[in-house]
């Protein structure tokens, strides 16, 4: 398995339109469930920072999420822009295997 995890900080006005694109049924796992490698995501809050979140994107591999990104590189792209209001700020704490 292969896992891409984020940090994100957000204003209290947006919780509601973040946790809607970056939940489980969000517009980010719509994009990512058209491969059949994607296999889910995970939505955090801090218990202790609030405003403060973590995403957990699952596939099946480094190779077939490469794949993915390669093949949906507009897509995502596009959804990336879209999704930039919705965040003050974005680090992507890394990409690991289990």
């Amino acid at each position: 398995m292969f896992v891409v995890v984020w940090q994100f900080e957000i204003s209290e006005e947006k919780v509601s339109a973040f946790e809607a694109a970056y939940g489980p049924q969000g517009a980010w796992a719509q994009l990512f469930r058209t491969s059949p490698d994607y296999l889910g995501t995970e939505l955090l809050r801090d218990a202790y920072i609030p405003l403060t979140y973590l995403t957990i994107d699952r596939w099946t591999s480094e190779d077939d999420f490469r794949a993915f990104r390669k093949a949906h590189d507009l897509e995502y792209e596009s959804l990336d822009r879209s999704s930039d209001a919705l965040t003050s700020r974005e680090t992507r704490i890394g990409a690991y295997t289990v």
